[in-house]
């Protein structure tokens, strides 16, 4: 329930059904008092018709009006319907003659009394053989009269208030709604502006947990994202320049200088321009990579491919170069593990990055672990060194372009492009695999492969 209250539609709903229920209780109130006052109106009207036809005939039995003071009370018990007990006694009707004399008192007129023809014609008339011999009427039907009248204007100016209310209702309920509508995407709106205009660091207030608020949410979520890449691209571009201009400058002041004869055109001096020539090579043939890993455009021949196989050549290239730097590679792999789907020249590429890594930053003595594994419908290939493993900056950052967080894994001057774990991540990822870091507890870090069985 908790979900549907900060929905926006539910919101909608329950103020739409507010305002309906507010109309609804006045037209219902309004038109309850009506009735009731309409109802005893007609009671009224048909216990002055029912008196007079009683009347009519008692006058044309006897001739005339001698007599029925006493007959009076007998006809009120039977005729006054609504009026309530003692309503006979309480005798709120005066019998007139044709010309508005009263024959029967009633309502305040007494015997003998005249009335205006006038008001005496607005009662019940009595009619014997289509002739009009008197009337029964209500003395204060004139007040009645005027106090309907008045009561009507009170009912009409109660319709008219209810309507200003329930309008006014309306607005109010429209007003709430529309400012905690349009103030949120008004704010939005401004954000995005302003991102128009460069400034990707923009984030909006999330006033509520509705619809609007996740949306408020995720611009927020996607503001800080374009931030960090615009942030990350432009250090990029600055650690690619920098690494760009380096062996730049080494293999121009070495140009410079065989061609001013300040150095020995030698195999030494030569060798030195080789490996700087190589290594720009080798930075620009990374850039490539990735770009194209990135882009979706990197050709890939995928194939079922044994793990074992490709963690074994791995093994096998790299073997020479943990002798030389005193480390301990081992392989520790079933050699029957389920094929993956796997381009085997990217793998090969993955595998030498990540391995090359975990040599570059285990010192002397130490160990450097290929394994593989079954898991559920994938094969699990994990590189695990005993270096200093990583802080936890650096394994939220590990494969991103260029990073230098971790002191303790600090690429070297020789550590290669500084792009091999973001290549290793972009490729893995193009063969629908994951990859990740983790620190193993006194065992340096481990960087984990999960591939899809074929």
């Amino acid at each position: 329930m908790s979900t549907l209250n900060r929905s926006l539609a539910f919101k909608l709903t329950l103020a739409f059904l507010f305002v309906s229920l507010t109309g609804i209780a006045l037209v219902a109130f309004l038109a309850s008092r009506i009735t009731a006052v309409e109802f005893g109106n007609y009671i009224t009207e048909q216990n002055q018709t029912l008196l007079a036809e009683q009347l009519a005939d008692y006058y044309a039995a006897n001739g005339g009006w001698s007599g029925v003071q006493q007959l009076m009370p007998r006809m009120l018990g039977r005729h006054m319907m609504g009026m309530g007990a003692g309503a006979a006694e309480r005798n709120p009707y005066a019998i007139t003659d044709a010309q508005g004399v009263a024959v029967l008192p009633g309502g305040g007129l007494r015997i003998g009394e005249r009335i205006s023809l006038t008001l005496a014609q607005t009662g019940a008339p009595v009619l014997v053989n289509g002739t009009v011999v008197g009337y029964v009427v209500e003395p204060g039907e004139a007040e009645q009269q005027q106090l309907r009248a008045f009561f009507a204007q009170r009912v009409n100016l109660a319709i008219l208030l209810a309507a200003v209310g329930a309008v006014g209702v309306s607005l109010l309920l429209a007003g709430v709604l529309s400012r905690s509508l349009t103030r949120p995407l008004q704010e939005l709106t401004h954000a995005t502006h302003q991102m128009a205009q460069g400034d990707l660091a923009q984030q909006v207030p999330v006033r509520s947990e509705d619809e609007l608020g996740q949306l408020a949410a995720s611009f927020n979520q996607m503001s800080a994202q374009l931030a960090r890449s615009q942030a990350l691209r432009r250090q990029m571009t600055a650690d690619i320049a920098h690494d760009l201009r380096t062996p730049l400058s080494i293999i121009l002041g070495h140009a410079e200088a065989l061609r001013d004869g300040v150095l020995p055109v030698n195999q030494a001096t030569l060798e030195i321009v080789y490996d700087e020539a190589r290594r720009l090579n080798r930075l620009i043939d990374d850039l490539r990579t990735l770009s194209l890993a990135e882009a979706g455009e990197l050709k890939l021949v995928l194939r079922p491919v044994l793990p074992h196989a490709l963690l074994e050549r791995a093994y096998t290239a790299h073997l020479p170069q943990a002798h030389e730097r005193q480390i301990v590679l081992s392989l520790a792999a079933n050699p029957y593990l389920p094929l993956v789907l796997a381009d085997p020249d990217r793998m090969a590429q993955v595998l030498d990055n990540l391995v090359n890594n975990a040599l570059r930053f285990t010192p002397a003595n130490g160990r450097v672990t290929l394994s593989a594994r079954a898991q559920d419908q994938a094969v699990l290939f994990s590189v695990q060194d005993s270096g200093p493993g990583l802080s936890p900056d650096a394994l939220a950052h590990a494969f991103d372009r260029f990073y230098r967080g971790d002191a303790a894994r600090q690429r070297q001057s020789d550590s290669g492009s500084g792009l091999g774990l973001a290549i290793v991540k972009s490729l893995v990822e193009a063969q629908h695999g994951r990859v990740w870091a983790e620190n193993e507890p006194h065992q340096g870090a481990s960087f984990h492969i999960l591939l899809p069985t074929s």
